[in-house]
């Protein structure tokens, strides 16, 4: 009987083991669902992409499609502060002027990036925090000015050779066109464009201001960080950088950040080669406390084009090898580039560590979410392609 009692109990172990093979093996089966056609639990809000909307580069819109995306920046600067902002970060630490009442909701979105500055560069919330404030700044166009478009980049690698006569900066259509260059007589603001009246508060009023500069790094010379400051900004973003960032080693996230983001890196250059706002130059008329920082960069509204592009890098790079690449992420919570040594130390953050369900701030402006969230553009959350 003891013997016919232990037959029944490994019959029923046996089965349950079936049962429970065939259970998990479904479970993955539905887990590779989920990562294939783009479903995404955010909290408890589940939702689908079906439909992704299909970023394209800024030569691809039509003039009409252009001129929708520059009038609705231009709506978003014509709203009023929004109450909702709440810094986060001690103005002892951000180096930032106080919240300006006075200014736009564009400008509130300005100082999101403002406030973030030393949580959102070298560390682990570069990326997925960029990836998330291109999207809200698309969501709040579509919802507060009726944008009916799909956010388009900059792709910098194709105007590398020749950044001062890129057709963006030769279109100086009031309507359609980004406008050209600053006028030095007039603290390099931008005369031309749909931008020419383009009004920013941060950090202090001003018009926006852009000036092509091929050797943006020579100012800091003394900063040790800066190990090439003589080198032309436009050698780190060719389309050969660019293919060696998308073809970098598989599942190194950190090496591959650290490749986009390092002081004389792409994401760096094409920042300090449009000069004014876009490099965080300071305007006439700001306290003598104020020093070129990347602080209030997001004033010119090429940032979110050329954040997008970086976005694009990073989709194609998890893109390249999805079994490596597509969840890859490490990342600290702390900036450390107090030296050289530092930053080889520690090149995208120190302990705390992130971790994919870590929160990305929104300084109340937008509702937190995770990076898990923002790790997949078709996930729900997210849903957008790139062409």
């Amino acid at each position: 009987m003891a013997g016919a009692g232990l037959g029944h109990k490994s019959l029923a172990e046996s089965k349950d083991r079936t049962v429970g093979t065939v259970m998990l093996g479904l479970l993955k089966l539905l887990l590779s669902a989920v990562v294939v056609l783009g479903f995404s639990v955010v909290g408890n809000r589940a939702a689908a992409c079906t439909h992704p909307s299909i970023r394209r580069e800024w030569r691809k819109l039509s003039k009409p499609e252009r001129a929708e995306w520059i009038s609705a920046i231009n709506c978003l600067a014509r709203l009023p502060h929004d109450d909702a902002l709440t810094p986060i970060v001690n103005r002892s630490i951000s180096n930032i002027p106080a919240v300006n009442t006075s200014g736009s909701y564009w400008d509130d979105l300005v100082y999101i990036h403002m406030d973030l500055n030393t949580r959102i560069h070298s560390t682990g919330f570069f990326f997925p925090f960029h990836r998330f404030y291109v999207h809200a700044i698309e969501t709040a166009m579509k919802e507060r000015c009726g944008y009916t478009g799909a956010f388009p980049y900059w792709d910098w690698s194709i105007d590398a050779h020749d950044v001062e006569h890129s057709p963006l900066f030769e279109d100086t259509n009031p309507i359609s066109g980004l406008g050209g260059w600053g006028d030095p007589a007039h603290d390099i603001q931008v005369q031309t464009g749909g931008f020419r009246h383009l009004a920013l508060a941060y950090p202090v009023p001003h018009g926006l201001r852009r000036n092509f500069t091929l050797q943006p790094f020579l100012p800091f010379a003394s900063v040790p960080v800066f190990t090439a400051p003589a080198q032309y900004a436009n050698v780190s973003f060719t389309p050969e950088k660019v293919r060696a960032l998308v073809e970098w080693t598989p599942g190194d996230f950190v090496g591959f950040q650290f490749a986009m983001e390092f002081p004389e890196g792409p994401h760096a250059s094409v920042h300090f080669i449009l000069g004014g706002d876009l490099a965080g130059q300071c305007p006439e008329g700001s306290p003598p406390d104020c020093f070129p920082q990347p602080t209030f960069s997001a004033n010119e509204p090429v940032f979110f084009l050329h954040h997008a592009m970086v976005d694009k890098v990073w989709s194609d790079w998890q893109n390249t090898d999805p079994a490596h690449n597509f969840w890859a992420f490490e990342g600290g919570s702390v900036q450390n580039i107090t030296s050289l040594q530092a930053l080889h130390d520690y090149p995208n953050g120190m302990a705390p560590p992130l971790t994919l369900d870590s929160v990305i701030p929104a300084d109340g402006m937008f509702p937190e979410v995770t990076i898990r969230d923002v790790m997949n553009t078709t996930g729900g959350y997210l849903c957008y392609v790139y062409e």
